[in-house]
């Protein structure tokens, strides 16, 4: 499975949102200055994020993004699948009905095991996801980035507030 490069800049993006107190925001060119990525296609992933609940978009010269909801109820899959979409990783096509001895639809009534362990593996990768909040990663980032760069985040954070 490859997850697009929007998920990653989304879960970023999240991520330092859950530092903003409500009901501050940080516009879109902040944010993409912040992580070094294009303003225009980040600007996309963002209105994702917003169409699937997990941002909230401010308008006005004070406006920009904030989370749509406390950080710790925010997951890491909610950001996966405003972004990506909520499909799961395997689509089964049925090829064993097209072998060269073909058996009626009946007798294939239960999903073949590649069907299931791979929708057992989607299933616990979702779960995996689902046990991570934002507000969690954020707390991580506070605890393991050195002293200096907690000071230069804090700094940046505190002109790119509004």
């Amino acid at each position: 499975m490859r997850l697009s490069e929007g998920v990653e800049w989304g879960i970023h993006c999240a991520t330092l949102l859950a530092l903003v107190p409500p009901p501050r925001t940080i516009s879109a060119a902040r944010l993409a200055e912040y992580h070094g990525v294009p303003g225009p296609y980040l600007t996309k992933h963002l209105q994702a994020l917003v169409r699937g609940g997990v941002l909230e978009s401010v308008p006005g010269p004070k406006g920009g993004y904030r989370l749509s909801r406390p950080g710790a109820e925010v997951t890491v899959l909610d950001v996966v699948e405003a972004i990506d979409g909520t499909q799961p990783s395997f689509i089964c096509t049925e090829i064993r009905r097209r072998a060269p001895v073909r058996m009626p639809a009946s007798d294939f009534a239960l999903p073949c095991a590649i069907h299931v362990a791979m929708d057992r593996a989607d299933a616990a990768w979702r779960d995996e996801l689902r046990a991570v909040t934002v507000a969690e990663l954020a707390e991580h980032v506070m605890t393991t980035v050195s002293p200096g760069s907690l000071e230069q985040g804090a700094r940046w954070m505190q002109q790119a507030v509004r």
